[in-house]
Order: structure tokens, then sequence, then C-alpha cells
């Protein structure tokens, strides 16, 4: 859609349709992740992620329509980065290690999209478009409780290898 940009309105709607592209490579990493999910409750930690993502989808969406612009899904290569990523180091990875993978490249999406929409929310107050930046906020604000869930269950589950790992009946 640009080639060049020229205002900060262009950089904005660039960033707002790469945001887009991000949610939508995430939905899809999430779903991937899911099913490699060894532990139900990370399932239901990716699955209930997946849902917010959804919504997350919609209020970029309807950011579009608040600015009076045409849905653009500009590209995202760090989204596609990171799932290629997750999916080569899982397809290396011993299965009673995948759900450290797992994690690991969740908490790492997680907060390349925290860096995405603070910087969204800042520009959307700076343009004065209060609508937009609260469902930017939204959003935001859901990536960083997920990302605090999913940092909380990846130091409970490195807790429990560690403490395998150390069980007496393997010590010398």
């Amino acid at each position: 859609m640009f080639e060049h940009f020229n205002t900060p309105e262009e950089i904005f709607s660039f960033k707002l349709g790469s945001a887009l592209s991000m949610e939508r490579d995430s939905l899809d990493m999430l779903t991937q992740l899911q099913s490699q999910a060894q532990r139900p409750e990370l399932a239901d930690l990716l699955r209930e992620h997946a849902d917010e993502t959804r919504q997350q989808i919609a209020n970029v969406e309807q950011c579009f329509q608040l600015l009076g612009e045409e849905v653009n899904d500009s590209p995202s290569p760090t989204t596609k980065g990171l799932a290629k990523e997750g999916a080569s180091t899982i397809k290396k990875t011993d299965v009673s290690l995948v759900d450290d993978v797992v994690l690991a490249g969740a908490l790492e999406t997680e907060h390349y999209e925290i860096a995405v929409y603070e910087t969204l929310v800042m520009n959307a107050e700076a343009r004065g478009t209060k609508d937009v930046a609260s469902l930017l906020r939204q959003n935001l604000e859901q990536e960083v409780a997920a990302a605090g869930k999913i940092k909380d269950m990846a130091q409970r589950i490195s807790r429990e290898g560690i403490a395998y790992r150390k069980a007496p009946h393997q010590e010398r």
C-alpha cells in the first residue's frame, strides 16, 4: 500500500495494518502451539489467548473504520519469524521439553506485541483519536495480562523441571 511515507498518518496506518497482520499471525501461531502443548493447562491458556486475539483483530479492524480508512494488512515479518523459529525449535526438542519451548515462543511474541501496541497507543493519542487509542489500549492491556500468565506458567514449569532433575534418585 505504501512505498514511501510522507506523513505521520501514513506511518500510523502502515503500523496499524502491520498490527493486524501481527495478530492474524499470532492467532495461527497460538493454534499451532496449542496443538503442541503437553500440559492441558498450557493448552487452555493458549486457547484463552486465542479468543482474546480474535477480539484484538476486531479492535484493529474497528480502528480503521473509526479513522475512515480501508482495512489493510501491512506485512509483519517479525511475527512470521517468531513463528518459524518456534516451529523449528519444537522439531528439535524432546517431547518432555516442548512446553518450555512453547512458553518461550509465546512470551517472546507477547513482548513484541506489547511494544507494537505501546507505540500505536502513543501515536493514536498524539493524533487525538481517543476512540482508536482506547481500542488499542484494550489490546495492550490484554497482551500485558497474557504475558504475565505465560511468564507465571513458564516459571512454574521451569521450577518443576529443575526439581525433577535434582530428585534424589538422580543425584550421584
